[in-house]
């Protein structure tokens, strides 16, 4: 039997698992309300106390140096992150994977009232970042947004959601400002772009996002803004006979996300900032 022989038939054997809806099941859903109320904790304590107040700060020195490298060369810094439980295991997450990802830049010669006027021109986002198809902020109550987004991700396969946000900023002082952004909706979208299109029952689709979180740090210093964000988000796991056809879709795409964010961020920041 040939090679492509072979893949063919895994291919065709594995397809059916592929397009079965996964569910989000209560073990699952627990697992992730652990893991970000540690998660949380952690960065409360971090932006509220007195030790610093970029991620940077709470990094060994040659980490810290690592990352001031690469976004003062211009560049996106992302790497992965793993919140551990208080005895320093890891969490486990039944039928369910939890990704974790870091990511900076630095855009010089801007003001960080101008750069959060702009990320809070929800309205736009679409404009800019390209995996938001529409955008819309519905109300906002002081320092606290609440959004529409029509979101697609697209590698190996293409996923299209409706999606709701709760974005959370506080000022942390001078120069200082941080946002906690969560989703209060997942609805991925079936026959989009079509006349029949559709939403999925929430829970019950193709299960590569199940929950977002995003934890967004600022700071104005050395002529520009330092930007951090952790995002967090909860997917299916990926069963070993379909893991080579969807694994890189589920796992790799959110590190690809944070990139593409922090990318959009920093073009649109830097033309705003030479203006």
């Amino acid at each position: 039997m040939t090679k492509k022989f072979a893949f063919a038939i895994c291919l065709g054997l594995a397809m059916p698992v592929v397009a079965a809806a996964a569910v989000l099941q209560l073990h699952t859903l627990q697992s992730w309300d652990k893991y970000v109320q540690l998660t949380e904790k952690r960065i409360a304590s971090e932006l509220h106390g007195t030790a610093g107040f970029l991620q940077t700060d709470f990094m060994k020195p040659a980490n810290a140096a690592k990352v001031q490298g690469v976004v003062k060369s211009g560049k996106v810094y992302v790497e992965r992150m793993k919140t551990l439980d208080a005895a320093g295991k890891e969490i486990s997450v039944p039928d369910g994977m939890i990704h974790h990802w870091y990511g900076a830049i630095f855009v010089p010669g801007i003001k960080l009232e101008t750069l959060l006027k702009w990320i809070q021109d929800y309205d736009h986002h679409s404009r800019y970042f390209k995996e938001v198809e529409q955008s819309k902020l519905i109300s906002r109550n002081g320092d606290t947004f609440y959004i529409y987004m029509r979101l697609m991700r697209k590698k190996v396969v293409t996923v299209h959601y409706n999606t709701d946000h709760t974005a959370v900023y506080e000022n942390n002082g001078a120069g200082r400002a941080s946002s906690r952004s969560f989703t209060t909706k997942i609805a991925e979208i079936d026959d989009a772009g079509t006349p029949s299109e559709k939403e999925k029952p929430i829970g019950m689709d193709s299960g590569y996002m199940w929950r977002l979180n995003s934890y967004w740090r600022l700071q104005e210093a050395d002529g520009g803004v330092y930007v951090e964000c952790e995002a967090v988000s909860l997917s299916r796991d990926t069963p070993a006979v379909v893991s080579f056809l969807v694994g890189s879709f589920i796992k790799k795409f959110p590190a690809e996300s944070m990139r593409s964010t922090l990318t959009a961020l920093k073009k649109e920041s830097d033309s705003r900032a030479h203006r």
